[in-house]
């Protein structure tokens, strides 16, 4: 079970206003990015359409394209990995690494790999890992997780970013300008990228018709850490498959303007095979991805290109954090995807929506995030993971509200009581108090009012 809800954490977050503020301003700013970025072609709608049907078609045929895609990577030279769940994939990326007779690493921001809590099970085997990505750097030396999938470190400041840079790379005391903290970053880094003789990096996409995938970065480190490594791990959930490489350029101008509204990102790598003397190993992993995939209701999202789109434009997610989610992927996607993992674990999170349709809206694979989010909510309730409390008030309500004699009866009761004993309502126990000012009691009901005055 959790040791805090995402409420409870969120509560935490909230303490400080005037980072929420800032959070939420930043984020903000990044989605006013993408819509200008979106506005800027005619034809966005038409890419974001024909991408939702590229990704159906995958989701439909998911089974020939993985086979299609090992096929052509393994007549490329990779090494192709199946990995059923996190175990199996660490004890993968662990295997190559004794293989090779290595104890140490550096890693691109992969999503999968904190999914499946890479670093922490390689450092409990004594391997010492190192994000190259500078957001990813930042939490790994604060020993937290990212906050964001794109903007991993979106949640702190500059001064939070110099005071981790000087306890752990020895920069003045106090710093706060962006240059001069990015320098020491690449200084500490440049000696990672040329003493680490294995690189691992996600994968955007998998292109099954040619056997390459694609990995993209705004800094170049994923290139630095494989062009300059003898073994290069490349990790993928099997939903990264795409049917064709001409099926890139409908993404790749999707991605960037989604995520920072950039018209492209910086750096688009494509490895198709190793150079000579190198070895490439591509780990596909489930990780309960086939179990989303038999979901009807939810399967679609599996479609999500972790663009972030959902996470910059959701009020709740601004406003409360992405470390209030306590799960890899945090946001409006990451709620869908967490209780497809352990139900019981994160029953919270589809309720951490107003269900206000905003991530729906900006999703460039038109995801209904939304309405699985409300989906979600009543298979939990159903399967019986909601509060005790909770469901005994909603199967109360619902005899209420079905009978018109006891809902009259219950606006009487709820009117005196606020009028005459409020303090029934305005205590800690009432969440909703805690918050708000409870609204004045009218007189009468609207249908007596009807009723007296027609």
């Amino acid at each position: 079970m959790n040791k805090i809800s995402h409420a409870e954490a969120a509560a935490v977050f909230n303490k400080d206003e005037a980072r929420v503020d800032w959070h939420d301003e930043t984020l903000w700013f990044v989605r006013s990015k993408r819509d200008r970025a979106a506005q800027s072609i005619p034809e966005w709608e038409g890419l974001r359409e024909a991408a939702s049907q590229i990704k159906n078609h995958v989701l439909s045929n998911m089974h020939e394209l993985l086979v299609r895609f090992e096929e052509n990577a393994l007549r490329n030279g990779i090494t192709v990995h199946w990995a059923a769940d996190a175990a199996e994939h660490n004890a993968i990326v662990h295997q190559i690494l004794t293989d090779n007779k290595v104890q140490q690493m550096v890693k691109s921001k992969s999503m999968l790999t904190e999914e499946c809590h890479l670093n922490e099970y390689l450092k409990s085997h004594g391997i010492d890992v190192i994000d190259s990505d500078l957001g990813e750097r930042i939490v790994q030396m604060r020993e937290e997780p990212p906050s964001h999938i794109v903007l991993p470190a979106i949640h702190l400041k500059r001064s939070d970013v110099g005071d981790t840079f000087y306890k752990h790379l020895g920069t003045d005391a106090g710093a706060t300008d962006p240059q001069y903290l990015t320098e020491a970053a690449r200084l500490h880094l440049r000696d990672t990228f040329l003493t680490r003789k294995v690189a691992l990096t996600g994968v955007n996409f998998a292109i099954a018709e040619t056997g390459g995938f694609v990995v993209c970065t705004n800094e170049g480190n994923a290139d630095m850490g494989v062009h300059l490594a003898d073994v290069h791990i490349a990790c993928m959930g099997f939903e990264k498959v795409i049917p064709k490489a001409e099926h890139l350029g409908v993404f790749l101008r999707l991605l960037a303007r989604s995520a920072t509204g950039q018209p492209i990102t910086t750096f688009s790598s494509h490895f198709h095979k190793p150079r000579k003397g190198q070895q490439m190993h591509l780990i596909i992993v489930d990780n309960g991805r086939s179990r989303q995939l038999g979901r009807p209701d939810f399967r679609n999202s599996l479609k999500c290109i972790r663009c972030a789109a959902c996470f910059n434009t959701c009020p709740v997610y601004r406003r409360s954090g992405g470390h209030s989610y306590h799960t890899a992927i945090a946001g409006p996607i990451g709620s869908i995807l967490a209780p497809n993992l352990d139900m019981r674990q994160n029953v919270d999170l589809p309720f951490a929506s107003t269900l206000c349709g905003s991530c729906s809206n900006v999703c460039p694979v038109k995801i209904d995030i939304h309405e699985q989010l409300y989906k979600w909510r009543q298979v939990l309730m159903q399967e019986g993971y909601g509060p005790a409390a909770k469901t005994i008030a909603m199967k109360t309500m619902a005899s209420v509200l079905e009978s018109p004699r006891l809902y009259r009866m219950a606006g009487k009761v709820g009117r005196g009581v606020l009028r005459f004993a409020p303090v029934v309502a305005e205590n800690g126990l009432n969440p909703w108090y805690n918050h708000r000012e409870m609204p004045e009691p009218p007189a009468e009901s609207f249908r007596d009012w009807f009723i007296n005055n027609h």
